[in-house]
């Protein structure tokens, strides 16, 4: 059974999309620990950061590139965000798809 975020990125489980390209889909967190909590999630399914290749590291480049647009556009850069990625469950992992967090929102 595939994990819920490849059915997201397969347009078959309806989620909150605020950015999509080939690559990437970007969505808000249904639990969200922060006014602005976003998933920054790679359409290719990567199970964790422990399971990243060599080939990986443009994509993940991307990532990460596109955090720090999410956050202008989402007006916390200024005043600060986190970027997390949890790696397996010890690491606070619950979906076995590689995204990392975007938060912020919560000082002013």
């Amino acid at each position: 059974m595939e994990c819920i975020f490849c059915q997201i990125v397969k347009g078959q489980q309806e989620t909150d999309v605020v950015f999509e390209n080939d690559q990437i889909i970007v969505f808000k967190d249904v639990n969200p620990k922060a006014p602005v909590h976003l998933l920054i999630v790679p359409k290719k399914h990567i199970k964790s950061i422990n399971e990243l290749e060599e080939q990986d590291k443009d994509l993940i480049a991307q990532v990460i590139l596109l955090a720090k647009e999410m956050a202008i556009k989402h007006k916390i850069a200024k005043s600060g965000y986190r970027l997390t990625f949890n790696v397996g469950r010890g690491g606070g992992q619950i979906v076995d798809h590689l995204h990392l967090h975007l938060m912020g929102g919560g000082e002013k």
